[in-house]
């Protein structure tokens, strides 16, 4: 963006909903310093923001049903004096009230330049839409949207492939079959931790549904890993071909890098994945994905297990997982999956949610990483 342009950003609800949104707004402040930034907002924001430098001009939203009031609330007979009134006033106008069912549609009423924001599966898009995804702090949620207009969010690791990753991952992928010029989707079903582990036949019934979109289909791990990924690829039914222990690490990055999408346990290559900057279907247990889930989901779609008690004894695997809690020592020796409540449904859901995003060519956030560094 360039010279003043008129901004404004849909945030009409609570105290808790806004402090939240703080960090965006200093981010567009920071990266548009001489835009005129609208909080499209409620008469609280009105009384309490001025002076405190965060926005130039609140304007206060009607009530809208689903938006400012419950759907089941009248509107406000003003409201189309209101549209009126502030239809073409905005040059780009930021969608960050929920998913956008109600919130996207007022926006387009209003008629601005460039609407950007966030889509649930049952909202229309913006120009520039992130998918919204529940499980994301709101925090980091809304500074990724404002990240499509250049304003920057907190870091998230980062890695470019050598030009000799990619020719060694092209190397290995020839050596092993797997045919060229479609789409390759990758499957790492091990984890060190069996605690992380997603059952085989789960992995192998995604191999079987990404073969059928197209996919070429690889299942990757270590040698030590040989029978969780023999057993990945005996239930894929001759639709996976198996990488265990054909790729060095140099190899497995341009392996990675040349993923359409990434299916796997939360363990080091999808991790690798994220940082390579490729679209990731990640198998969580909930305190792993506090600690370790990826920020942002424009290429990311966390599965998480809710599971917090050991399937075989009962013990609370929260308290195993937390070092610093009083007494020492694991409450549970057992190893039984954590992750096994991740449903094959969903799993497939975000694998199609994130192929349809590619297809489409609609990416939200930061520009493609080039293929491999200069």
């Amino acid at each position: 963006m360039t010279g003043s342009p008129r901004i404004a950003v849909l945030r009409a609800n609570a105290l808790g909903d806004f402090v939240f949104s703080i960090p965006a707004l200093l981010a567009l402040r920071a990266s548009q310093p001489t835009a005129h930034l609208t909080l499209l907002g409620k008469a609280w924001h009105a009384e309490f923001l001025p002076g405190r430098g965060l926005v130039d001009e609140v304007v206060v939203v009607p009530a809208v049903p689903g938006l400012t009031v419950p759907v089941d609330a009248p509107p406000d007979p003003g409201f189309p004096a209101w549209l009126d009134e502030h239809r073409g006033r905005y040059d780009i106008a930021v969608q960050v009230h929920g998913g956008g069912r109600t919130s996207t549609p007022l926006l387009r009423r209003l008629e601005p330049s460039l609407l950007v924001g966030l889509q649930a599966h049952d909202a229309p898009p913006c120009d520039r839409t992130l998918r919204y995804v529940y499980y994301q702090h709101e925090v980091v949620r809304q500074l990724e949207v404002v990240g499509l207009l250049g304003a920057t969010w907190p870091p998230t690791p980062t890695l470019t492939a050598l030009a000799s990753d990619v020719e060694a991952a092209d190397a290995a992928l020839a050596d092993a079959g797997v045919p060229v010029g479609v789409p390759l989707a990758v499957l790492h079903p091990g984890a060190t931790d069996a605690r992380r582990r997603w059952g085989p036949d789960r992995f192998g019934a995604v191999g079987r549904h990404l073969h059928r979109r197209g996919c070429a289909v690889v299942v990757t791990g270590v040698p030590a890993e040989a029978a969780v990924t023999r057993a990945v690829v005996a239930a894929a039914s001759g639709t996976a071909v198996d990488l265990t222990g054909a790729v060095s690490l140099a190899a497995l990055v341009g392996v990675l890098r040349r993923a359409a999408i990434v299916v796997s346990n939360d363990t080091g290559p999808l991790h690798l994945a994220d940082a390579l900057g490729r679209p990731t279907v990640g198998i969580y247990w909930c305190g792993n994905l506090i600690n370790g889930g990826p920020l942002l989901r424009a290429l990311h779609r966390p599965m998480v297990s809710w599971t917090i008690c050991c399937p075989q004894c009962g013990a609370d695997c929260t308290r195993d997982h937390d070092p610093t809690r009083r007494g020492g020592g694991p409450v549970c020796a057992h190893r039984a999956s954590l992750v096994d409540a991740v449903t094959v449904a969903d799993v497939l859901a975000a694998v199609d949610d994130l192929l349809v995003i590619a297809d489409s060519g609609v990416v939200a956030g930061a520009e493609p990483r080039p293929l491999v560094a200069p």
